[in-house]
């Protein structure tokens, strides 16, 4: 692998945490950051399964009774085997299409994150979002916390997770402009709608260009602010808190920037993530005999996957909801769109969700046996 572009100087003013504003990680006894863990007590464990138990017999069992289709299950098992193999083989592209991405952006010569450890965080990330919910927010943290055991310095880990996001959500928001405007103009076959064509566009378009604008702050930033505010009165501690999480975005976006400049071909694996598990939704239509037009489903992916932000865990039912309305705004009919959704669901939630738990078990060990090699001592059985 090419060197990665040594852009991310973060200036000394941001503090351990770069801008997160968020307080100091709990360590252990030996002072090491502890692993992010879900508080778990009774009531939440019910509420939870009562939650998910509830959504799953909701969306498997009434909601296709209620567009006519009787029994869901039946249902789903009636679409054509060779499309739905050819679905689950998209959706593990997809998955190295995003590990591929992760060893660019984090992965040095130097480092001791191999591809082993990569698929443990990438996977492990996964399951924490599964877990944890709200938008992603604990595949996040658990990232984070993997990288900085590593030994990656924690301001390098700050930066480098935003250029991340950036090369990530910097396609989203790229595909929204320009397959909201081609259908909008004809370019390609498919209903148009104004509402869920040209105003995602413009949202898309609009998120592109703020990002641009932040990676124009000067990298002294927040020392500039912080002086300015001290000398108006402002508490200084209190002014570095605000004005680190623009420098550490602008430091981000711009290592971002510099890595596209650098041509790394992994970082099409930011395309194969979202290209992919797309395949997989289209592969799903054709496994039950329906074929929206490409960029109808493209568009409808992307504006229905939106429902992520909501704070469900997995996303579970808000994303579904999402995409079956999306489809529905498009003219694709309702019968459709649920067990294709549903079907895909299946895929690009459920299957992994396995992998993921072990692979968040099987961090905690390889995480344990750096500590122990920096340590010179064996590790313990996981």
């Amino acid at each position: 692998m090419a060197e990665q572009p040594q852009t991310d100087r973060v200036s000394p003013a941001a503090g351990p945490l770069a801008g997160s504003g968020a307080p100091p990680p709990q360590t252990d006894d030996a002072g090491r950051e502890v692993m992010p863990r879900l508080v778990v007590t009774r009531g939440r464990i019910i509420a939870s399964l009562v939650f998910v138990v509830g959504i799953v017999v909701f969306l498997y069992l009434g909601l296709p009774k209620l567009v006519g289709f009787g029994a869901s299950i039946k249902r789903l098992g009636e679409g054509n085997a060779w499309w739905l193999a050819g679905a689950a083989m998209l959706e593990f592209l997809s998955f190295c299409g995003y590990i591929a991405l992760f060893r660019v952006v984090f992965v040095q010569r130097s480092s001791r994150i191999g591809w082993r450890e990569s698929y443990q965080i990438t996977l492990a990330g996964l399951a924490a979002t599964r877990l944890f919910a709200a938008a992603g927010a604990g595949g996040i943290a658990l990232t984070a916390w993997a990288l900085r055991r590593s030994g990656m310095e924690r301001r390098l880990v700050a930066s480098r997770m935003i250029a991340f996001m950036a090369l990530l959500y910097g396609v989203y928001m790229s595909v929204l402009v320009i397959d909201g405007v081609g259908l909008y103009l004809g370019l390609w076959p498919g209903a148009a709608p104004f509402a869920i064509t040209v105003i995602p566009a413009i949202f898309g378009a609009g998120v592109i260009a703020l990002f641009l604008c932040i990676s124009l702050l000067p990298r002294d930033f927040d020392r500039l602010m912080s002086a300015r505010a001290s000398r108006s009165g402002v508490t200084s501690r209190l002014a570095r808190r605000l004005v680190t999480a623009p420098t550490a975005a602008a430091t981000g976006v711009r290592t971002a920037i510099a890595l596209v400049r650098s041509g790394d071909p992994g970082l099409l694996g930011a395309v194969a993530w979202w290209g992919f598990d797309i395949a997989t939704l289209w592969a799903c239509f054709h496994a039950f005999g329906y074929a929206p037009h490409k960029g109808v489903i493209v568009m409808a992916y992307f504006v229905g996957w939106i429902a992520n932000t909501l704070p469900l865990p997995g996303g579970i039912g808000g994303v579904e909801g999402g995409l079956i309305g999306a489809f529905t705004a498009f003219g694709v009919s309702v019968q459709g769109a649920v067990v294709a959704v549903l079907a895909y669901r299946a895929f690009s939630f459920w299957l992994p969700t396995l992998p993921g738990a072990v692979a968040y078990f099987q961090l905690r060990y390889t995480v344990r046996a750096w500590d122990a090699g920096d340590r010179g001592v064996a590790p313990t059985s996981p």
